[in-house]
């Protein structure tokens, strides 16, 4: 139907898309944030996952020092977290005589101000190197 002003919309739908938008905006600006936020949260554990990994391999080589798991973790984390992890911490419990084991804990940070960051922990292990009688 076409009315007098040659737009073929009725005069009682002025307006209506802009109450449409209004309605819809919300809910994909809120998705947008989720899709980012997911993803900050995703590349501070792969971070985590690399230092930790780092850090095993360097203490599971045959007479490594004690501490060079650690050490290498947190070398690596300093390179590489920048502001995409922060608080992290480096935990080398669960190791023992024939296995190595680095933890990575810290905080992903959070695009909505007011909230605090999504928590991150990530372990990598391996056995130690080690001569053994056949």
């Amino acid at each position: 139907m076409v009315t007098s002003d040659g737009s073929g919309r009725r005069h009682g739908e002025r307006g209506e898309a802009s109450i449409q938008m209004a309605i819809v905006f919300p809910f994909v600006i809120l998705v947008t944030v989720a899709v980012v936020q997911a993803s900050m949260w995703f590349f501070a554990r792969n971070i985590a996952l690399t230092a930790a990994r780092e850090g095993v391999a360097a203490a599971r080589v045959y007479q490594a020092p004690e501490d060079a798991g650690a050490a290498r973790t947190r070398e690596t984390l300093s390179r590489i977290a920048g502001d995409s992890l922060t608080q992290s911490t480096v935990s080398t419990s669960g190791s023992s005589t024939t296995e190595v084991r680095v933890t990575v804990t810290g905080t992903a940070p959070s695009l909505i101000p007011g909230l605090p960051g999504l928590g991150v922990s990530q372990s990598a292990g391996a056995p130690r190197e080690r001569w053994t009688t056949p």
